[in-house]
């Protein structure tokens, strides 16, 4: 992943996805020049493209998720804002490994898989985690667009109890609502392999942000279990992890060298933030009630 992104080609899109058409794209466009507060100079059409496909292509739950979501990159301060790779973004990969799996799901799903680095749960900080990642996610989809499916692999071999009391349950809120509601994907699971004894404790946390038809998308796996094999083959996970994938010293310096090379990505993505000043007349914010709770627009792809 190293080097500086390259973006996928409209071109590209049109052959994966030969049921979206530009007309389609063009009538996304028209709706955004009646947008003034959303930043669609700064929108490509494999953006809109990418938004269309994740939704279903359906127009209006385009239409409402691009506002949704970047309503929530303006508002969700912590998590997109002054967007760099520093100090914090560095410690934060240090203590938590992320790491885009090039091998895809049987049904062709992307995967990121997650673990701990360092087990001291002094040193855990999931709101700086999570800034770091949507970095990386975003050059991730730069490059590659659109994907059948999403999935988040989280390896517990080394959480302790000591790192879920340190969960920040408004971070938590905020990433699963983000993740749930307008995040460009269409998720298709939530897997947690080498679940520990605690593992009910963890999701009887989480359970309350996620939305009733996604409960069954999130799964703990034991030690050992092959289900895991069922999700992703053994040999696409990284070597400590059992695989033949890269190790993670590895992974973790290639994703160092990624968000170094790419400042100038990163600045001008700090750009795409809505304009409040801007929305229409008695059009209210999606994040005007708390962050964003006016409802459920995005339609998820359910198996």
């Amino acid at each position: 992943m190293a080097g500086v992104v390259v973006p996928i080609t409209i071109e590209e899109e049109y052959k994966k996805n030969p049921d979206i058409s530009p007309e389609d794209i063009k009538k996304l466009r028209d709706w955004l020049k009646t947008q003034p507060h959303l930043p669609g100079k700064y929108l490509t059409d494999v953006d809109l493209l990418i938004v269309y496909h994740c939704c279903q292509k359906s127009m209006e739950v385009s239409k409402q998720v691009l506002d949704l979501h970047f309503t929530l990159r303006t508002h969700f301060v912590p998590f997109f804002k002054d967007r760099c790779f520093d100090k914090k973004a560095e410690f934060a990969f240090t203590t938590v490994l992320c790491a885009p799996l090039p091998t895809p799901t049987p049904e062709g799903y992307r995967v990121v898989y997650f673990r701990l680095a360092d087990p001291d749960p002094r040193n855990f900080n999931l709101l700086e985690a999570v800034r770091t990642f949507m970095m990386v996610f975003d050059m991730w989809q730069y490059e590659e667009g659109t994907w059948p499916g999403f999935v988040i692999l989280i390896d517990m071999e080394k959480a302790t109890l000591g790192h879920v009391a340190r969960l920040d349950l408004m971070v938590v809120k905020k990433v699963l609502y983000f993740l749930q509601e307008c995040m460009f994907v269409k998720l298709q699971g939530v897997h947690f392999m080498n679940a520990p004894y605690f593992m009910d404790k963890l999701l009887s946390l989480i359970r309350p942000y996620l939305r009733k038809e996604l409960m069954h998308l999130v799964n703990a796996h034991q030690t050992g279990a092959e289900s895991i094999e069922k999700l992703i083959p053994q040999k696409a996970l990284p070597k400590e992890a059992g695989g033949e994938y890269k190790d993670f010293d590895t992974l973790r310096e290639e994703l160092f060298k990624r968000l170094r090379a790419n400042t100038v990505f990163l600045r001008d993505e700090n750009r795409r933030r809505v304009n409040e000043s801007l929305r229409p007349a008695g059009k209210p914010s999606p994040a005007e009630k708390e962050f964003g709770l006016q409802g459920s627009f995005k339609k998820l792809e359910l198996d």
